[in-house]
């Protein structure tokens, strides 16, 4: 495969850093406090939501369903650890379409919410912490960077998760490196699903570093080289090798990220870049108003982002921007955050999306949030994404949704 021979050579690179740099092994903190740590730790996690949804050309939809995540983690005996956890969603009420054939609610004729009803594996893994090195084997959450190339889709009730090999090694001063082998992708539609929806089976090869060694500063790098097995998602195969960086200069903190993608589009056969930039400053001591544009060039696809992070909350572009069917995006935006009362922060978003350009010829967007964290475990939020356009590739939307999650 090409790039293989490369990302494997970086596999041996890093391991043999570890090694040579780490001198003797580090007790993890479970280690360190064995004495008072039980065997087994409870894991909790329980998110209850109302989403609206309104696509243009479907009936509006109402959901209301509640995520429970729970697991149990084991604490560190001479490195070795495991995890595991089940994901459970049920729809309360379910007058909406899940997103995929094979789900329940399957109406159709309904605004998507790709909430499906769902029983499964989430995570179950072995790892092992020592040598400045945590090494994952099994199903499990991987997220690079802001999750534009590599997330978990965190947001939809089912998260997407891996059943992967993953190594992370910190043995010089201020690098971060992140290998990892995916087997299969888990995706967001849960078992019940079919085909693709469910789960999309491969051999992707990621590389991703971070360097925090100049004060100030966050410098990134990353090599992902996906391919996939089944004949419909053979289309997102990619190579994609990127940069970016962070900083602050006059009291504003730049990023800058920039990725060339070969193998692009749905048919394999482009080459496209990628690009975001944005300028955030603070104001008023707990305020911040943030400037930015994102752009993909036609055919770049990001199969594995947490694309409802991107291009506003309507999830009106997140279908063709994880195939590459988009013919070129660009969403220029400006975001504004404050505190309102109570603990209360209200952030708002315009966007203006164009193909390859500056421009509002692919539509607007807005987005309203309201979050609110009451302790260590509850919060809160309240979102609206709205999408409006006349190109015949997107169709105008409105999510409103409120949850509140609870984390033990």
């Amino acid at each position: 495969m090409k790039n293989r021979y490369l990302t494997t050579s970086l596999l041996l690179l890093a391991t043999t850093t570890a090694i040579t740099h780490a001198g003797s092994p580090t007790p993890s903190p479970e280690i360190a406090t064995a004495k008072e740590a039980p065997w087994l730790i409870p894991l909790l996690d329980v998110r209850a939501r109302y989403e609206f949804a309104d696509v243009d050309g479907l009936d509006p939809a109402h959901a209301l369903t509640i995520r429970e995540r729970v697991g149990l983690k084991t604490k560190a005996w001479y490195g070795l650890s495991a995890l595991v956890e089940g994901e459970f969603t049920q729809a309360i009420i379910d007058d909406y379409y899940g997103g995929a054939p094979g789900v329940d609610p399957d109406d159709i004729r309904n605004s998507f919410i790709n909430d499906p009803e769902n029983a499964e594996l989430n995570q179950a893994y072995l790892q092992y912490t020592g040598f400045d090195t945590t090494v994952k084997v099994g199903r499990q959450r991987i997220i690079y960077d802001n999750a534009a190339f590599v997330g978990n889709v965190g947001w939809r009730q089912n998260e997407q998760t891996y059943d992967a090999i993953s190594l992370q090694n910190t043995s010089i001063k201020g690098l971060t490196l992140n290998l990892a082998y995916i087997d299969q992708v888990n995706r967001v539609f849960g078992e019940d699903a079919t085909g693709i929806f469910e789960n999309a089976p491969g051999d992707i090869y990621l590389f991703n570093a971070s360097y925090t060694g100049i004060k100030g500063v966050t410098l990134g790098g990353y090599i992902y080289d996906m391919s996939f097995d089944d004949g419909v998602t053979k289309g997102w195969d990619n190579q994609t090798y990127g940069v970016s960086a962070k900083g602050a200069l006059a009291g504003v903190t730049l990023y800058g990220e920039l990725a060339y993608q070969d193998e692009a589009g749905p048919a394999n056969d482009k080459e496209g870049l990628y690009a975001h930039f944005n300028a955030t400053k603070t104001l008023f001591d707990t305020h911040a108003l943030m400037v930015g544009i994102e752009h993909l060039d036609a055919g770049v696809q990001t199969p594995l982002a947490t694309v409802h992070a991107f291009n506003g909350y309507a999830d009106a572009t997140d279908a063709r921007r994880i195939n590459g069917t988009h013919g070129g995006l660009t969403d220029t935006y400006v975001s504004y955050m404050m505190p309102i009362f109570c603990g209360i922060k209200w952030t708002n978003v315009g966007h203006i999306f164009g193909d390859n350009s500056i421009s509002d010829n692919f539509g607007l967007g807005f987005d309203s949030v309201l979050s609110k964290k009451f302790d260590d475990h509850f919060t809160a939020i309240g979102k609206l994404g709205y999408f409006d356009s006349n190109d015949k590739l997107y169709k105008s939307t409105t999510r409103v949704s409120v949850e509140l999650d609870y984390t033990f």
